[in-house]
């Protein structure tokens, strides 16, 4: 190949390399622009010294939750946001709960005692609610204490409607209740509503301090310390009556001093109110009595003005024994409340009735059932001959009891004084050989 030829052909040969050259620079100037583009962003940031970092190595003055401004750094799905607040809301956790409310309802004797509870069980207060008994008539809760009582029904079945309340749901419908025709003597099953705190009352007017013994009941010659059995002629069997008013016993010591028995106050019905109010030293007396070996029997201060009540305040002796065995019968205290109790004006009918309804409520749950009363109250204020059915706890403070009907317990002083309690205590004397 001559030269003219050789040159040619190189010339051709540089041409072809220029041309690819040339495409390949075109195909990759889009790329080789980025990479430009960001060679001089990072030289045109300054990068910080060690000595601007904080000490946790973040850089200073730097605002780390700058992206929770940016609304679109996250895939926000609204209509999932909404269901975990309703989800929240359901479980409780949300604010705008509704409360659910609901009825309960029972008879004694032509009555109804309705009661407003919350799911637990609670009765409601602090809300005037209103119901309607169909075919009778709507009845407000006044006193906003979460029940209401309705009387003069005629016995048979009835239907009670709530009315709607802002803040609660009702129930969606009514509830059935049976108005009894006559006390059945039986436990009143939901009592417990009923049972109130001494910290829910004004004890101070509501529970009598001083037992109002009648002048003629009591003299000096009454003893002020346990008798001496071996000196007395029948066989008795010491003990004492306890309530709140002996505040903490050290039981132990009692026992120690030749108490053989103790008749505890469980509670009581408010002087001036008529509320059942349980007596704050009630459970511990009888878990300390119980554990010194001292036999017990309970006692509840009655201010009932009808059978009815009598059978509220058997219920309730019930309730708070819940089953408790007890050695002594469960008495029912009937005495004076000065004159301005809400149970003293009763007639002596009544009364004796009150008695009755008590202790058949309490035979029928299989305890022993007994009257208390003073020599005074018996002869004038009750029919004695009615009441033989029952033990008798008579209160006569004197040497010997003038009382000449049966009897078969003795608290012959509201004085005396025994080892391990601070101040004066009940004592009594039993005859039933227990």
């Amino acid at each position: 190949m001559d030269s003219k030829t050789k040159r040619l052909t190189i010339i051709g040969m540089l041409s072809v390399i220029l041309l690819i050259g040339v495409v390949v620079l075109f195909i990759n100037q889009d790329k080789f622009a980025k990479e430009q583009n960001q060679a001089d962003r990072v030289q045109a940031v300054p990068v910080e010294k060690t000595e601007e970092l904080e000490e946790d190595g973040r850089v200073k003055g730097a605002e780390l939750s700058a992206f929770m401004k940016d609304e679109t750094f996250f895939d926000y799905d609204e209509k999932r946001n909404s269901t975990v607040q309703i989800k929240e809301k359901s479980e409780g956790q949300g604010e705008s709960e509704i409360p659910k409310v609901s009825l309960l309802a029972t008879s004694v004797e032509r009555d109804l005692r309705i009661k407003v509870v919350d799911d637990a069980g609670k009765v409601i207060a602090g809300q005037e609610f209103r119901v309607e008994v169909k075919d009778i008539g709507t009845y407000k809760d006044l006193d906003r204490d979460g029940m209401i009582y309705v009387g003069d029904l005629k016995p048979g079945e009835y239907e009670i409607f709530m009315y709607e309340i802002e803040g609660y749901e009702i129930p969606k419908e009514p509830l059935t209740a049976r108005v009894k025709a006559i006390v059945s003597y039986t436990a009143i099953e939901d009592i417990a509503y009923l049972i109130h705190t001494e910290a829910e009352v004004d004890a101070s007017v509501e529970d009598v301090k001083q037992k109002e013994m009648n002048e003629e009941d009591e003299d000096a010659t009454q003893h002020t310390t346990l008798m001496n059995v071996e000196e007395l002629e029948n066989a008795v069997t010491l003990g004492i009556d306890v309530s709140k008013y002996q505040k903490e016993i050290d039981w132990d010591v009692v026992a120690a001093e030749g108490v053989e028995f103790a008749i505890i106050r469980c509670g009581y019905r408010g002087m001036q109110t008529g509320a059942l109010v349980e007596d704050p030293y009630f459970k511990a007396n009888l878990e300390g009595a119980k554990k010194a070996g001292v036999k017990v029997g309970i006692y509840f201060f009655s201010q009932a003005v009808n059978p009815v009540e009598a059978v509220e305040e058997a219920s309730m002796v019930l309730e708070l024994l819940d089953g408790e065995k007890v050695d002594y019968p469960v008495f029912i205290d009937i005495e004076g409340g000065g004159g301005t109790a809400r149970a003293d004006s009763i007639d002596t009918d009544t009364r004796t009735l009150v008695c009755e309804y008590f202790c058949k409520t309490i035979k029928n749950e299989g305890y022993t059932p007994g009257v208390y009363s003073g020599r005074w109250y018996y002869y004038n204020k009750l029919h004695a001959e009615k009441l033989e059915d029952y033990t008798i706890w008579l209160a006569e403070y004197r040497d010997t009891p003038l009382y000449e009907n049966r009897y078969d317990m003795w608290q012959y002083t509201s004085k005396g004084s025994v080892a391990g309690i601070e101040g004066y205590v009940d004592l009594n004397v039993s005859y039933l050989g227990y």
